[in-house]
């Protein structure tokens, strides 16, 4: 089952990226290191739920 999540900075609290993921295989949250444009540099990003 694949779910549509974004990814928003932890920093300035904008959703920067959106991508899916499998809920069945990935059951913990996703956290990563991406660009954030606002900031001008790379911040941790965490997952979040979109409105559908």
């Amino acid at each position: 089952m694949t779910v549509k999540i974004g990814l928003k900075c932890v920093e300035c609290g904008d959703i920067n990226y959106t991508t899916t993921k499998n809920s069945k295989t990935h059951t913990d949250k996703f956290e990563m290191s991406k660009y954030c444009p606002r900031l001008k540099k790379h911040t941790v990003h965490k997952e979040v739920k979109l409105k559908s």
